[in-house]
């Protein structure tokens, strides 16, 4: 068994990802199903199917909207940026958490809660999906034209 100063660092961030996930989905969890999703280069976490989170370079971003982006920033929660192409910086509709939120389960429900409110309403607002087709049709067997019996 190798000791924790021999592990390669990439593995002992991953260990550290899990942990923080983990945790993370334990924070949500009194508000509904939790599931996580490898994404990004970091984590999108789910509640009842909805995304409300990102773990980014090991730091929660709860999702926000209009109606509560003010709280974020009054409590001097950051936004989550990225520098894309051309260097334009790009910013997602997501706020680090509070860092006392992410110690105790009482704080952290009613930032989870906005999240989850903002999270319904990008979905009430997104426009319908498109349904997929079911699939191909059965091929068609050609019949014979039926003559008439003479």
């Amino acid at each position: 068994m190798a000791c924790i100063a021999q592990m390669a660092p990439a593995k002992l961030r991953r260990m550290r990802e899990t942990g923080l996930v983990h945790h993370c989905l334990e924070l949500l969890s009194p508000l509904g199903a939790t599931s996580s999703r490898r994404m990004f280069g970091g984590h999108a976490l789910y509640i009842d199917g909805l995304c409300v989170a990102l773990i980014i370079r090991e730091v929660l971003y709860l999702k926000v909207d209009d109606a509560n982006r003010a709280a974020f920033e009054q409590a001097r929660c950051r936004p989550f940026t990225y520098t894309g192409k051309n260097d334009a910086v790009h910013m997602l509709s997501y706020y680090s958490a509070p860092e006392e939120a992410m110690e105790s389960p009482a704080d952290m429900a009613a930032w989870a809660r906005r999240a989850l409110a903002a999270a319904v309403s990008a979905r009430a607002k997104a426009p319908a999906k498109k349904k997929a087709p079911a699939g191909k049709a059965a091929p068609r067997v050609a019949r014979r034209a039926r003559t008439p019996a003479s």
